[in-house]
């Protein structure tokens, strides 16, 4: 039976068996969309990444990303879990920056020169999309009102995967919300995110700005653990918003504590002069196996 190399690799983790899993696999061409829906569905990752070839095209490496449920152009912790892969695999020696051309278009993904092994990936600049009331979204995640802090919107914003944004009081709002599925449902074609962003400011641990979690129900995703698109979002928000008082966002975002999976994210964004925002988001890799998966 043929097989093709795939790996799993923790990402935005600051250490093994915590941030999120990811499965990569390995010289994918041959796979079919329905294939390839049916290998992730099998891991049940939040997702799971196909690196087409071993050699890149026009500078970059031909990946694709799918969640249980279906193929999305572009996320977070697949984006870097995918790069390390490459870079440690495929290339085979350190190197400063990898590109990975996913849905969206090309993403490129840095090392910072420490040894520390953070690596830094650029996101599109984001949109600011639709806003939503406190009294119409509070009840989507079973708080009241008063809960979100009414001095920042609830907005969509979309750097490649849309998410909603949600602006919580402190640290114990976060802990306590529920999605309420039946009230989702309702409220769903309103949305063009299919990312639901909480959060505050406060952290469980010393040293980190902002606690937060992410719901992705519509894409078989109840939590996920650490959502690197989504954390690119809340950057250019905070950027935008003047969050902190001001344009520019340097800090460390944890995630994942609800599921036993604490994550931490790097964010760093800017309002600049040109009407855009920029937004980078970092974060670490660790291997943890590697196989061959019969196809």
């Amino acid at each position: 039976m043929p097989t093709i190399p795939f790996s799993i690799v923790d990402v935005f983790a600051e250490q093994r068996y915590a941030g999120n899993q990811l499965g990569v696999f390995r010289r994918a061409a041959g796979l079919t969309t329905e294939h390839m829906q049916r290998i992730a569905k099998e891991l049940n990752f939040s997702e799971t990444t196909f690196i087409l070839s071993d050699e890149p095209r026009d500078g970059g490496y031909d990946v694709r990303i799918f969640t249980p449920e279906r193929e999305i152009p572009f996320a977070g912790h697949p984006t870097l879990g995918t790069a390390h892969y490459i870079r440690k695999n495929i290339i085979g020696h350190d190197v400063p920056e990898v590109i990975l051309n996913l849905g969206v278009g090309p993403i490129p993904v840095k090392w910072e020169n420490d040894g520390g092994g953070l690596a830094w990936m650029t996101q599109k600049p984001p949109g600011f999309g639709t806003r939503f009331t406190r009294e119409e979204i509070a009840s989507l995640f079973g708080l009241e009102p008063a809960q979100i802090d009414e001095r920042f919107p609830v907005q969509e914003v979309s750097t490649g995967l849309p998410s909603l944004i949600v602006p919580l009081r402190q640290v114990s709002d976060v802990q306590a919300c529920r999605v309420n599925i039946e009230r989702y449902a309702e409220f769903r074609p309103r949305l063009q995110s299919e990312t639901l962003l909480v959060f505050a400011p406060g952290a469980l641990e010393p040293g980190n700005d902002l606690h937060a979690r992410v719901f992705v129900p519509s894409l078989g995703v109840p939590e996920d653990p650490a959502t690197g698109s989504a954390a690119g979002n809340l950057a250019g928000y905070l950027a935008r918003h003047r969050y902190f008082g001001i344009p520019d966002v340097d800090l460390r975002m944890e995630q994942g504590y609800a599921l036993g999976r604490p994550s931490l994210l790097y964010l760093r964004s800017r309002d600049a002069d040109d009407g855009r925002v920029h937004v980078q988001v970092g974060g670490k890799t660790f291997d943890i196996a590697n196989g061959e998966w019969p196809v």
